[in-house]
């Protein structure tokens, strides 16, 4: 891996194009899941767009307080990249992970693929706020 920091003030700048792009390579083997996440008084909402992803091509997970959706999107076609003219969407194993802002019930959570937009819905748990302590005298 390159160091891009160090002596970044000396080396041309080509070359810093081409240690980034070697960078990037390198490091990222799966795209990143754009999302949407908002909450409603007693659910926490995440949506993305997975046009042509299959309902069991995707894994939904949550581990304490971290949500992470995965999955991939399969070329049907076999096309040779100089027949290519524009080629901007991604292909491959996608991910992407969340810290949820605040407790849900891992054992209430629905999850839909329709129209090509993926929605989970979580739901809150719900606490008392106030906690009272005895103390002993």
């Amino acid at each position: 891996m390159f160091d891009l920091f160090k002596n970044k003030k000396q080396a041309p700048k080509q070359e810093l194009e081409v240690q980034n792009d070697q960078w990037i390579e390198n490091d990222y083997e799966e795209g990143q899941l754009a999302i949407d996440v908002y909450e409603t008084e007693d659910q926490i909402i995440i949506k993305s767009t997975m046009a042509g992803v299959k309902p069991e091509d995707i894994d939904i997970s949550i581990n304490n307080d971290m949500l992470t959706i995965r999955g991939k999107r399969e070329e049907e076609e076999n096309i040779r990249e100089e027949n290519y003219l524009y080629k901007e969407c991604y292909w491959g194993s996608f991910s992407r992970s969340i810290i949820l802002p605040t407790e849900v019930d891992n054992k209430n959570i629905d999850a839909e693929l329709e129209n090509g937009v993926l929605t989970v819905s979580l739901k809150k748990v719900t606490r008392d706020k106030k906690i009272e302590v005895n103390v002993k005298g």
